[in-house]
């Protein structure tokens, strides 16, 4: 499944509350985009890529404002009645972690409970729910796996969704007496575990450096992903001003703050 290298087309966009950089709460944008790639997995219409959805948003079905991710999940129905998606159950969702927010969105780097978010996406009917944790999300793989069979949560281990093998490593890198932290030499071990032998995507929290400067990342897992790149490699955790870098004989996708939907070109 390789990018086609065509620009993002923004499709749709979300308004929801942040937790402002210097205190309180911002009114902010979720740009949906559409990128186009040679080929999806079966009976696949599209694949839905996601991450750092920190923030509160009223659903479009009404009610009070909740986690992003969820109101993520309820626009499904509405973009793929609009034209702009196949339906839910011909759409896979691919999540790079950190889904969570301070219930007013006035608090940076809150952690907290994610698994609403994996269900809302399994409740629009989704045809399968892959992804990692971030280092603010609490969820473990028995939770996540407990929603479906085609859902998982993943951390050094890898999936096979319709032909499309996928593999992740949730976590950062930092202080591992910290929740979802490794030591950089024990999250090398962790991908070096999931990329052999090389998925089709692997999904990351914590990504490698991209072509520019203003792509930044884990300059050693760049090191280490190279030589042995998958297709696409899914990442958030830092954002990047463009969402796609290449690597090796790959590209990566950041999906900090942003929606991806990859269609077959």
């Amino acid at each position: 499944m390789q990018l086609l290298g065509e620009p993002p087309q923004r499709v749709a966009a979300i308004s929801y509350q942040a937790a402002a950089p210097g205190g309180g709460t911002e009114s902010v944008q979720l740009v949906v985009d559409r990128l186009r790639v040679d080929s999806l997995p079966a009976g696949c219409g599209a694949i839905l890529v996601a991450g750092d959805l920190q923030g509160v948003a009223p659903s479009p079905l009404g009610g009070r404002p909740g986690l992003l991710g969820i109101a993520v999940a309820d626009y499904l129905e509405i973009w793929a009645e609009e034209g702009l998606l196949p339906p839910p159950a011909q759409v896979g969702v691919l999540l790079a972690g950190d889904l969570y927010s301070a219930p007013d969105a006035d608090r940076r780097g809150a952690s907290g409970r994610v698994i609403d978010v994996w269900l809302a996406f399994v409740a629009a009917g989704c045809a399968a729910v892959l992804g990692v944790a971030g280092n603010h999300d609490e969820v473990i793989a028995s939770e996540v796996a407990a929603l479906g069979s085609d859902v998982a949560l993943l951390d050094g281990d890898r999936r096979t969704f319709a032909g499309l093998t996928v593999a992740g490593v949730s976590g950062v890198v930092g202080d591992p007496a910290r929740p979802l932290r490794r030591t950089q030499k024990d999250f090398d071990a962790a991908v070096k575990g999931a990329i052999t032998p090389p998925p089709d995507v692997l999904i990351l929290h914590e990504g490698p450096t991209g072509d520019t400067a203003d792509q930044r990342g884990n300059p050693a897992l760049r090191a280490l992903l190279e030589r042995r790149a998958p297709a696409l490699t899914v990442c958030g955790h830092v954002h990047w001003p463009r969402p796609t870098a290449s690597l090796g004989a790959g590209h990566i996708l950041n999906v900090d703050a942003r929606v991806v939907v990859l269609t077959e070109g």
